[in-house]
C-alpha cells in the first residue's frame, strides 16, 4: 500500500523556520523523483521545490529560491522540505508527491502519489 505521510507543519512567526518531513512507504523511493507544493485558499497548487533521484539536483520556485532547501534520505524512505525565513505569503497546505516518470517536475500532472497535505500558517 502506498503511503505518503507528512509531518511537521503548524504555526510560525514571520520570520521563522519549519521542517517538513514526508514519510513514504509502499514503493522504493530511491527509484522516484520527489516534490513539494503547496495550496493555499482559492488558489491553484503550485510547484515549490524538487529533487531528482539521488538528491543531487534540486529545484525550486522563484519565490522560495534562498528561503526553502529540499532534500532526500533514500535509506530512509524520507524527503525534508526545511522553510526559513518564512512569510505570511507562505501559508498553505503543502503536500509532497512522488513521479517515476520523467515529466517537468514543476507541473502537478508528473506526480504518481500524493501526500495528503499539512498546513503551515505564518503569522504573528
Amino acid at each position: 500500500q502506498v503511503q505518503l505521510v507528512e509531518s511537521g507543519g503548524g504555526l510560525v512567526q514571520p520570520g521563522g523556520s519549519l521542517r517538513l518531513s514526508c514519510a513514504v512507504s509502499g514503493f522504493t523511493m530511491a527509484n522516484y523523483r520527489m516534490g513539494w507544493f503547496r495550496q493555499a485558499p482559492g488558489k491553484e497548487r503550485e510547484f515549490t521545490a524538487g529533487i531528482n533521484w539521488s538528491g543531487s539536483f534540486t529545484y525550486y520556485a522563484d519565490s522560495v529560491q534562498g528561503r526553502f532547501t529540499i532534500s532526500r534520505d533514500n535509506a530512509k524512505n524520507l524527503v525534508y522540505l526545511q522553510m526559513n525565513s518564512l512569510k505570511p505569503e507562505d501559508t498553505a497546505v503543502y503536500f509532497c508527491g512522488a513521479t517515476n516518470g520523467f515529466g517537468d517536475l514543476r507541473r502537478a500532472s508528473s506526480y504518481n502519489y500524493w501526500s495528503q497535505g499539512t498546513q503551515v500558517t505564518v503569522s504573528s
